[in-house]
Formats: structure tokens, sequence, C-alpha cells
């Protein structure tokens, strides 16, 4: 039986990452595909600002290519986006908690606006366009749901006391 109010146990993480890789490919109707918010990306930030000794780059990494492999996108996309913000966020982790919640969602905006960059870079290199700076709305979403995924993970992690 798994104790679920040991610190050591991450399973929360697991499940977390479960949930947003199901969201990330959840059908949407065609003309709210742009606004879906980036939430692997959500999970994977709040996890390295919480507990950064505990995430590689290495899993990171993996986790971006099983999310090419449920997408369907072209693999190493998300592999790379991902890679790219952990790398940002385990440099800037110590003065991320000093920021008021809204300094955290814009600082958000800018990683998930970071990931999408590459991600538009990899679709433009495999012959897709996308005009405008449509490409950012999911960097938008994400930012703008940035408090609520804080909040209802800092619960969970001092409800099953995850250090």
């Amino acid at each position: 039986m798994i104790d679920l109010t040991r610190g050591h146990n991450r399973w929360l993480v697991l499940v977390a990452l479960l949930l947003a890789l199901t969201l990330a490919v959840y059908p949407l109707p065609l003309e709210w595909r742009w606004w879906r918010p980036e939430f692997v990306m959500l999970v994977v930030i709040y996890w390295v600002f919480t507990l950064p000794d505990h995430v590689s780059l290495t899993q990171v990494a993996l986790l971006g290519l099983i999310q090419d492999l449920v997408e369907g996108t072209p693999l190493g996309q998300h592999a790379l986006g991902l890679v790219i913000v952990t790398y940002i966020a385990l440099q800037s982790y110590r003065r991320f908690g000093n920021y008021a919640l809204w300094q955290q969602a814009c600082w958000v905006f800018v990683l998930v606006g970071i990931a999408q960059m590459t991600s538009n870079w990899v679709h433009s290199l495999s012959g897709g366009h996308v005009s405008g700076l449509q490409f950012l709305y999911p960097a938008l979403v994400s930012a703008v749901l940035w408090p609520l995924v804080h909040v209802g993970f800092e619960g969970l992690r001092h409800r099953y006391r995850i250090q």
C-alpha cells in the first residue's frame, strides 16, 4: 500500500503529468485550437520551481518526446521547448519564489512564449506556416491560468506533504 503522507512519494507529479498529457490532446472545437493552454508546460514549470533538485533535463526531454508521440507532432518539437524552458527555470527558481503571483504569471508567459516560439520554428521547418502572433495565444492563456495551477498544486503538495 502506498503511504500518501510520506514526503518522498512523487506519485502526484506523475498523475499531474498524465492528466496534463490527456488535456493536451483532449478534442476542442477547431476555432479554439489556438487558445489551448500548455498544460504539460505548466505542470513542468510548477514542479521545476517547487522541486528543482528532483528535475533533470533528461527526464524533461523524455517527457517532451512522449508528448510529441501523443500529439503527433514532429519528434523533438515539444522536447526542445521543454528542455529550453526547464533550463531557464532551473536558473531562475530562487528569484521566482519571491515574486507575487501576478509576477509569476508574467514570467510563465515569457517561459511558455519561448517554448511556443521554438515550437513555431520547428513547425515552420517542417513546412507549416503561422501568420502573426497567434502562436503566442497558448502562452497568454497559460499565464492567466497560472494562479489557479499554482494554488491548486500548492494545496495538493501541502496536503500530501511533498517536500
